[in-house]
């Protein structure tokens, strides 16, 4: 079973969002748990504050050590030896190699930051990655938290039945995926295309390579560069820049 273990002060924003769909599936068949750990019920403080004014002076509140570090001591020893990941703006961009890399862990703890960030002191003490989803910043980590662990779930053998396989989608092979359609045939006046009816295997899967290449090079040509492409799918990335 793949475990999560998240600190936060909000457990039921991670609740909420995994407990429908497919994580929500695998969660009640056991294939992965997600158990939140509330960093609130560790404060010594009779008020059960958790944050504190920065030293130094500045805007905003910034979350205690002890709460924090109390919370992880908690599950240390159900998560022995696990990476704990910071959810931080100023971390590694998250991307789908990570996903795959987190996939292969047994257990994960993520700590969810809030107000103006945590106590540098804590980060150094138990974090061993800190990671983000972006260059802009939240309100707090556990929408981002909550992120990472559906990405990283769909990885785990389980999750995911055959219908909702992830061997083929964006990111997999480093090109986006290609366009998807399904009944009926005609909408609004336009047509599914006609390779997708004709019942070729062999010409539907080359089609929808090509689709994915042109996809990957008008939306994201910055991906092409890590791309594994054939020698003819090279000419043919070729020819869609020569027609530009």
């Amino acid at each position: 079973m793949k475990n999560f273990y998240v600190l936060t002060l909000f457990p039921e924003m991670i609740e909420g969002v995994l407990s429908h769909s497919i994580i929500g599936r695998a969660v009640k068949d056991g294939v992965i748990n997600v158990e939140c750990v509330n960093i609130r019920d560790f404060s010594t403080d009779k008020h059960r504050h958790v944050d504190d004014y920065p030293y130094g002076g500045g805007a905003g509140m910034v979350m205690q050590p002890q709460p924090i570090y109390d919370a992880y001591k908690s599950i240390e020893e159900r998560a022995k030896g696990s990476r704990v990941i910071y959810m931080s703006p100023q971390g590694k961009r998250f991307d789908q190699k990570t996903a795959e890399e987190l996939a292969g862990e047994e257990n994960l703890v993520i700590l969810c930051g809030h107000y103006e960030g945590v106590d540098e002191r804590v980060i150094e003490e138990i974090v061993t990655d800190e990671i983000s989803i972006g260059d802009f910043v939240l309100t707090g980590g556990e929408l981002a938290a909550a992120a990472i662990i559906d990405a990283v779930s769909r990885l785990v053998p389980g999750v995911l039945n055959k219908e909702e396989s992830h061997e083929i989608e964006s990111f997999s092979d480093g090109l986006l995926e290609y366009p998807q359609y399904t009944r009926p045939p005609v909408f609004m006046g336009r047509e599914v295309p006609e390779i997708l009816l004709s019942g070729h295997h062999a010409n539907i899967d080359k089609w929808r390579r090509e689709q994915s290449i042109i996809r990957t090079y008008r939306k994201r040509p910055d991906m092409l560069e890590g791309a594994v492409l054939s020698d003819k799918e090279r000419k043919f990335l070729e020819s869609l820049k020569e027609e530009k």
